[in-house]
């Protein structure tokens, strides 16, 4: 099970910073991430979205790409067909950060302002909560025990 976290930020660069530090986080192996979005809305009311891809489209593409290349001797297009499929494959189960759900957020977010999803392994907060606590923002959708979303609403002030 997967432990969704969406917050929202004053500004257009903070979601990028914050998932900055998250990444580094999920480096060092302080975190386990299964996808991440990051939303913007200028100034002028356009939308930018930088949606990454899930783990498990990585995984697929991953081993999709190794048994192509298994097959590369028989067919030349092997090891790009593999990549492609097994990305698919790994996309369609694990479906990452729900879409509707990303495109509401983006309806009611201000202009100037970002928001930053993700969608970490379960169990795994203890460490994101720490590394938001540079941060000024607003959780506004958690699949967390109230604790801890308590916990991370509070470092984010």
């Amino acid at each position: 099970m997967s432990d969704l976290v969406a917050i929202t930020f004053a500004d257009e660069e903070t979601a990028l910073r914050a998932l900055g530090s998250v990444r580094a986080l999920e480096k060092d192996g302080g975190i386990g991430l299964e996808d991440t979005a990051v939303v913007t809305k200028d100034a002028d009311g356009k939308i930018h979205v930088k949606n990454e891809m899930a783990s498990g489209t990585e995984t697929g593409a991953a081993v999709g790409a190794v048994l192509g290349s298994l097959l590369f001797f028989v067919f030349p297009i092997g090891l790009i067909g593999g990549a492609i499929v097994g990305g698919l494959v790994g996309r369609a189960s694990s479906p990452g950060v729900d879409g509707n759900f990303v495109k509401q957020v983006e309806a009611e977010l201000p202009n100037g302002g970002s928001a930053l999803f993700l969608l970490t392994k379960a169990g795994q907060t203890g460490m994101l909560i720490g590394s938001m606590r540079q941060y000024e923002g607003t959780v506004i959708q958690t699949s967390l025990d109230d604790e801890e979303e308590r916990a991370l609403r509070d470092s984010l002030k």
